[in-house]
């Protein structure tokens, strides 16, 4: 193991990290794939049913996929009755999503299932280790969402103050 002085170093962290995610990403894909639907479909329809009716861009927005992807799920889940398009009250451009009867049966079905697969996988770890894991990595993602936000910010303001430069060149 990588280690400093007996420190775990950040590089074997992250790899672990890393690997770990991988493979529980797999798992949670298969358990997915066991309730008979795509991820893309799962995600729409679990999206749905803990946030309700939502326009797509909203689904897109909460579950993380490419526009085309998300069209292409909620087009297969109209063709499936599992959900209906309607128009929005307060924008008439928009069409919300909504679950049908159906759907919702199948949401629920499919994603108790999944959290069962979840849980199981997660039952040798205490609720302590459980909860010591989540606040560890929620405060990794916080502290690297931060940093990616300062540079994006360093990165605007070096980008405008070079189209200012080419400005006053021209």
């Amino acid at each position: 193991m990588m280690k400093k002085n007996g420190v775990i170093t950040a590089p074997r962290l992250w790899l672990v990290i890393a690997k770990s995610y991988r493979a529980l990403s797999l798992l949670a894909e298969q358990s997915i794939a066991n309730t008979g639907l795509c991820l893309t479909d799962f995600v729409a329809l679990e999206a749905l049913l803990h946030k309700g009716p939502l326009t797509i861009s909203e689904i897109q927005d909460k579950v993380r996929l490419a526009s085309g992807s998300m069209t292409a799920a909620v087009d297969r889940l109209e063709k499936l009755g599992l959900i209906v398009r309607k128009s929005s009250p307060t924008d008439r451009r928009a069409r919300v999503v909504h679950l049908t009867a159906e759907g919702k049966r199948l949401a629920v079905s499919c994603f108790e299932r999944h959290a069962k697969d979840l849980e199981a996988l997660m039952s040798d770890l205490s609720q302590k280790e459980k909860e010591q894991l989540y606040v560890s990595i929620k405060k990794l993602g916080l502290l690297a969402a931060e940093q990616l936000s300062r540079q994006e910010v360093t990165a605007n303001r070096t980008r405008e103050q070079a189209r200012k430069m080419i400005m006053i060149t021209q």
